[in-house]
Parts: C-alpha cells; structure tokens; sequence
C-alpha cells in the first residue's frame, strides 16, 4: 500500500518515465514481506537498458526491475535508499520521509 505523495508528484514522475529519463518517486509504504521498512523508492525510466545501467551504477541487481509498462522501475528500499538518495541529490525526499540518517544537505553546512 503506497501512501504520502500527492497526485502531482505521481504526475510528474510518470511523464518523467515515460520520457525516457531516470526519475525518482519516494512515498510510505508498508508490505508485510519487508517488515521495517516504511518506505520505498520507484526509481522509473522507460529505457530499460538506461534503467538497466543505473541499477548496475549503483550496485543494484537489474534482474529486479519491474517491467511494468509503461513505467518500468526498481524499487529501493532500506539501507540503500537513503545511500541512493544522496548520491542523487533527493534533499527533500530524504527530509520528507526521515531518511536522512544524520545526511545535511551541502547548504545546511555541519
């Protein structure tokens, strides 16, 4: 069950996939076969070899992917999430949903 995103911001991810790009979407979530883990991270594009790469970029297995047309994705979850979000710059996600384990973002200083 997802939860925590405003319709919008689906919207956005969505175009985002479709074209093509690399695109990120973090909202709650609770599934039974995870338990602790409260959230998730649908990292999208619709270039499955691009996706393909990333996953491989970031030490992900792409066996993973979920192919679901038309917003193929990788869902990141737990330790790696919040290493995968700061290495992309996501400040706001990783404040939004208390990911941030002690990470500042670059202006926030130490």
């Amino acid at each position: 069950m997802a939860f925590g995103i405003k319709r919008e911001e689906l919207e956005r991810w969505k175009t985002a996939v479709a074209s093509g790009e690399i695109a990120f979407l973090t909202h709650y979530w609770l599934d039974p076969r995870f338990p602790g883990n409260k959230t998730v991270t649908k990292v999208g594009c619709s270039d499955l070899g691009m996706l393909s790469d990333w996953c491989l970029a970031n030490g992900l297995n792409p066996k993973y992917i979920h192919n679901r047309q038309p917003f193929p994705h990788y869902d990141v979850i737990g330790s790696k999430q919040a290493e995968v979000l700061k290495r992309e710059g996501k400040w706001e996600q990783l404040r939004k949903f208390g990911l941030d384990l002690g990470v500042k973002a670059p202006w926030e200083g130490s």
